[in-house]
């Protein structure tokens, strides 16, 4: 059976975008309990030379709405990345998942062999559709969208694996 580039991307983007709203959504409710201040969290880090939570969710956001523009043969949508608050973030996400879902199936569907080249670390890198997803979004992706759990979960969020994978 032949999976579509279409599922094996958007609803899967989608669902865990939704997934880190809601874990979100916790850690903005756990600092009020707490009464820490919510630019703690935010600016918060794995590790001193690693991005802090805000910007995982940035790049998370990036790459999936860049994922389902380039896969659609679209311009991908630009966003300002000065968000410096939870709600700010909470519309981030918000936006993506609109944007990605607005994207028709029949767009999508075929990019395999579609030529995508992005500009990393001031090189271009060129992929195929499906090395594009397969090899670069998706692990990108779900790198940052874990990262930004592992923030949360050892400052003290009272998240667990379901937080993360959600219903799927």
């Amino acid at each position: 059976m032949k999976i579509s580039m279409y599922t094996a991307s958007v609803p899967r983007l989608a669902h865990s975008l939704k997934n880190l709203s809601e874990i979100l959504s916790k850690a903005e409710q756990h600092a009020a309990a707490r009464r820490i201040d919510p630019a703690v969290l935010l600016g918060a880090r794995l590790f001193p030379d690693m991005f802090p939570l805000t910007r995982q969710v940035q790049i998370a956001c990036d790459t999936a709405k860049g994922c389902a523009a380039r896969q659609a043969g679209l311009e991908v949508p630009r966003h300002e990345d000065n968000e410096t608050a939870f709600a700010e973030l909470q519309q981030r996400i918000a936006k993506v998942i609109a944007f990605i879902e607005s994207v028709p199936p029949e767009t999508v569907d075929g990019s395999e062999d579609r030529h995508i080249a992005l500009m990393l670390r001031g090189q271009e890198v060129r992929f195929s559709g499906l090395q594009y997803l397969t090899g670069f979004v998706l692990p990108n992706f779900y790198f940052h969208v874990a990262t930004a759990y592992g923030i949360l979960r050892h400052n003290g969020v009272e998240l667990g694996k379901r937080d993360y994978l959600g219903n799927p």
